[in-house]
């Protein structure tokens, strides 16, 4: 039978886990919405 308390004090994620979510918060790049709010700026103007 597996011991839940003693797995999860084992656990350790995984370094690319960390990685990646840094890079997607740390991220500034547009989104979908914020390219179409400009490209209708300069259609209008």
């Amino acid at each position: 039978m597996l011991n839940y308390e003693e797995e999860l004090e084992k656990f350790q994620p995984s370094l690319e886990v960390e990685q990646m979510e840094n890079a997607a918060t740390g991220n500034d790049l547009p989104d979908v919405t914020d390219i179409l709010k400009d490209v209708l700026k300069q259609i209008r103007g």
